[in-house]
C-alpha cells in the first residue's frame, strides 16, 4: 500500500517521467508476485529489465526519427497501394483529416499530418508513425456520409496519437543504433556504425509495414484507437455513432474483400459492442454543420 501511495503521489505531482512510472509499476507488481511465490526472483528481474528496455527504446526515438521511419513505411506501402492523383478528393480528405487532428491529444507532429488517398478497392486505411495516413478508394466508397469517413480517419489518428506504429518495432531493435547516434552526434559515422544504424531503421520499417499489411495491431491497441476516435469525433463536432454504422457496413464487406480491415482488425462485432457501451450516454446525432458536410461529401458518394 505504501508503494502504491507513493506512486500515485508521484503521478499527481509530475515528479516522475513516463518511463519511471512504468518501471515503478512493473517493479511493484513483480515484487508482489515474487513474494507470493507466483514467479521466481530471477523471472521478476527479467521482467523488470525487459520493461525498462522497451520504454527506453521508445523514449529515445525523437519526433524527427519517428517522421523518417514513418515516411519510409508510407513509401513501402505506396509500392503496393499506388497513390490516387485525384487532387480534389485528396484535398477533401485532407480537410477532414487535418480538422480531426487538431482535436486529438497530439495535434502536431514533426512536419505535420499528411493524408493520401490510394488506388485500391480494399476497404482499408493505414497510419504510419509521425502522422502519414493512407486511405483507400474502397474505404471511401464504403462510407455513406462525411461522419463515417471522419470516424475511420479519427481511428487512424488515434493510432498516431498513441504511437502504436512504433510499438510494432521488435524489442531492442533500435537500442544500439540510437545509442550510436547519440554518442556520435556531430561526428562522421564510421562505415560499420552507418551500416548498423541503416540496418536497424530498415528492419524497423519492415516490422511496422508487416504489422500494418499482414498482422494488424493487437486487439488492445485497436480498442485504444477506437476510444481515441470517440473523443476526437465528439470534440470536432462529428457524431461518434458513425463508428457503429461504418463498422456495420464494413462487416458486410468481409465476404467481398478478404483482405483489408478484415485481415488486420478485430471482429467488427466486438468493436461495435465496445463502442456501443462507450456511447450509451452520448446523443446519437450531431446536427451542427450537417448540411455543409453533406454538400462536401456528395461528389464522392457512390449512391448520391
Amino acid at each position: 500500500m505504501a508503494g502504491s501511495a507513493a506512486l500515485l503521489l508521484s503521478l499527481a505531482t509530475g515528479c516522475e517521467t513516463i518511463s519511471a512510472v512504468a518501471t515503478s509499476a512493473t517493479s511493484i507488481t513483480t515484487a508482489v508476485a515474487s513474494d507470493a511465490g507466483y514467479i521466481t526472483k530471477e523471472t521478476a528481474g527479467s521482467i523488470n529489465r525487459a520493461t525498462t528496455a522497451v520504454v527506453k527504446t521508445f523514449e529515445d526515438i525523437t519526433p524527427e526519427q519517428e517522421y523518417y521511419i514513418g515516411r519510409s513505411v508510407a513509401a513501402t506501402l505506396l509500392a503496393t497501394y499506388p497513390p490516387d492523383n485525384n487532387a480534389a478528393l485528396n484535398q477533401y480528405v485532407t480537410l477532414v483529416g487535418q480538422t480531426l487532428a487538431l482535436f486529438s491529444e497530439r495535434p502536431e507532429t514533426f512536419k505535420g499530418y499528411r493524408f493520401q488517398v490510394v488506388q485500391s478497392d480494399e476497404v482499408n486505411a493505414f497510419a504510419a508513425p509521425g502522422g502519414l495516413i493512407l486511405i483507400s478508394r474502397g474505404l471511401i466508397a464504403c462510407c455513406r456520409n462525411e461522419d463515417e469517413l471522419a470516424a475511420v480517419i479519427a481511428h487512424e489518428i488515434g493510432h498516431v496519437e498513441k504511437k502504436h506504429g512504433l510499438r510494432a518495432i521488435r524489442t531492442g531493435r533500435l537500442s544500439s543504433a540510437l545509442t550510436t547516434l547519440v554518442t556520435e552526434a556531430g561526428n562522421t559515422l564510421t562505415g560499420h556504425q552507418l551500416q548498423e544504424v541503416t540496418a536497424a531503421f530498415n528492419e524497423s520499417v519492415n516490422d511496422i509495414t508487416g504489422t500494418l499489411i499482414n498482422n494488424g495491431y493487437s486487439r488492445s491497441l485497436e480498442y485504444e484507437a477506437d476510444q481515441a476516435a470517440i473523443r476526437i469525433l465528439m470534440n470536432a463536432g462529428y457524431t461518434p455513432h458513425a463508428m457503429i454504422s461504418m463498422l456495420t457496413r464494413m462487416k458486410a464487406q468481409l465476404g467481398v474483400h478478404q483482405g483489408g480491415f478484415g485481415k488486420t482488425h478485430p471482429s467488427p462485432d466486438e468493436r461495435i459492442l465496445r463502442i456501443s457501451k462507450a456511447l450509451e450516454r452520448v446523443p446519437a446525432t450531431a446536427t451542427a454543420g450537417l448540411q455543409q458536410r453533406a454538400r462536401r461529401f456528395t461528389p464522392w458518394d457512390p449512391e448520391p
